[in-house]
C-alpha cells in the first residue's frame, strides 16, 4: 500500500521546514505561518485538517530539533480537544494556542507507569462536584500550560479532565529531563473540577493516548532523520588521511545502519499515522512503530555520536539536541522492553 504524502501534506512539510530554518523565535514563526492552526475548525479560523497534517509539522520540528512545545501543544492538546471537546471548550482553549500565546499539555504518566488504560489517579464525587487525587509524572510544559488534560479513573470507568495547573490543590514540582525542556511532577490533592472541565467521551483516554503516541512518533521520525542528515554531512566533509570519512568502509557501513533504522522508523510511523488519519484501527501499527523507535533510535544516535568523534559531544554542535530529545521520547514511550511487552500482549491476546 502506498503511504506517500499528498500535496497538502507535502506543502505543509515544506513550509514548516522553511519556517523552522529561518531566524527568530521558531514558536512565534510557526504561529504566524498558520501551522499551529491546521487542526482548528474553520469557524475558529483554522484549516479543519487533522492528525496527518499535524504530524508533518511535528516531523519537521524533530528534523530541526527545534526547542518548541509543539508535541505538547498540538498532539497532547489541540488534537484531543478538537476531537473530544465541546464547542465552548474548543473556542476557549484552541485559538490562543494557534496564535502562539498559550500551551496545552497532558499528564500521561504516573510514577513507574507508562500511559495506562486505567489510571491510578482518581475522580470522586464530593460536595456536589468532582475532586481529583493522584500523582502525574513527567508532564511537559505543565507550569506553562493553560490546561492539563488529565486521565483519571472514576466509579463509572475512565475520563479526561481539563485541569488548571494553578488551581487550588495542584502542586507542580519541576523535574529534569535530558533535553532540559520544562517538565513537572503534578500532585493533585482533592482538586475540584466542574462538568465543564470534562471531555465528555467514554473513549477519551484511548483517544488521547493515540494522538499522543502518533505525535511522539512523528516527532521522533524527524529527530532520527535530522540526526542522520547531520551525520552524513559531517562524514562527507571531514577528512582523515587526506580522504573524506565517508569513503572508509567501516564508516559507510555504520552510516548505512543508521539509514536503515531511520527508514524503518519512518515507514512504520507513516503507516500508523495514515491509518489513524483514515479512521481505521491504528493501535497495532502505533505499537509496532513505537517499538521500532524505542529499540532502534537510541543505538542509531549512539552511532551518530561515534561517527562525529569529539565533535559529537560539543555543546555548541547541534547533535546533542537530537540525542537528548530521543532519550526523552524513549522514556515517554516507556522504553523498548515495555513496547515489546505491549506487542507480546497483542499476540497472546
Amino acid at each position: 500500500m502506498d503511504f506517500t504524502l499528498d500535496e497538502t501534506q507535502t506543502e505543509i512539510a515544506a513550509l514548516a521546514a522553511k519556517v523552522l530554518g529561518s531566524e527568530g523565535d521558531p514558536w512565534r514563526a510557526l504561529a504566524s505561518s498558520g501551522l499551529l492552526a491546521l487542526a482548528l475548525p474553520p469557524d475558529l479560523e483554522g484549516d479543519g485538517l487533522g492528525v496527518a497534517e499535524v504530524a508533518q509539522v511535528l516531523t519537521e520540528v524533530g528534523r530541526a530539533a527545534a526547542p518548541v512545545p509543539a508535541w505538547a501543544a498540538l498532539a497532547l492538546g489541540v488534537l484531543p480537544v478538537e476531537t473530544l471537546g465541546t464547542p465552548r471548550q474548543r473556542a476557549g482553549l484552541l485559538p490562543p494556542v494557534a496564535a502562539g500565546e498559550a500551551v496545552l499539555t497532558a499528564a500521561l504518566h504516573e510514577p513507574s507507569a507508562p500511559p495506562a488504560a486505567a489510571p491510578a489517579t482518581t475522580a470522586r464525587a464530593a460536595g456536589g462536584h468532582w475532586v481529583l487525587t493522584g500523582v502525574k509524572s513527567a508532564v511537559p510544559y505543565a507550569a506553562e500550560a493553560t490546561r492539563i488534560l488529565t486521565p483519571v479513573s472514576t466509579p463509572h470507568g475512565t475520563a479526561v479532565y481539563l485541569v488548571n495547573p494553578h488551581a487550588e490543590g495542584v502542586t507542580l514540582v519541576p523535574t529534569r529531563n535530558s533535553a532540559g525542556t520544562p517538565e513537572c511532577t503534578v500532585r493533585l490533592d482533592d482538586v475540584a473540577v466542574e462538568e465543564t472541565d470534562l471531555l465528555a467521551d467514554r473513549d477519551a483516554v484511548a483517544v488521547l493516548h493515540r494522538f499522543a503516541l502518533a505525535g511522539a512518533l512523528a516527532l521522533g521520525d524527524g529527530l532520527l532523520a535530522g540526526a542522520l542528515a547531520l551525520t552524513v554531512r559531517h562524514v562527507g566533509e571531514r577528512t582523515q588521511f587526506g580522504r573524506p570519512l565517508a569513503t572508509f568502509q567501516a564508516v559507510a557501513g555504520q552510516i548505512a545502519d543508521v539509514y536503515v533504522a531511520a527508514r524503518t522508523v519512518h515507514l512504520a510511523v507513516t503507516s500508523a499515522v495514515w491509518r489513524l488519519a483514515s479512521g481505521l484501527d491504528a493501535d497495532a501499527e502505533l505499537d509496532i512503530a513505537a517499538y521500532w523507535f524505542a529499540s532502534r533510535a537510541p543505538e542509531a544516535l549512539a552511532t551518530c555520536h561515534h561517527l562525529h568523534g569529539g565533535v559529537g559531544v560539543d555543546e555548541t554542535y547541534p547533535l546533542h539536541r537530537y540525542s537528548s530529545a530521543v532519550k526523552d521520547l524513549g522514556r515517554t514511550l516507556g522504553g523498548a522492553a515495555h513496547r515489546l511487552g505491549r506487542l507480546g500482549e497483542r499476540v497472546a491476546g
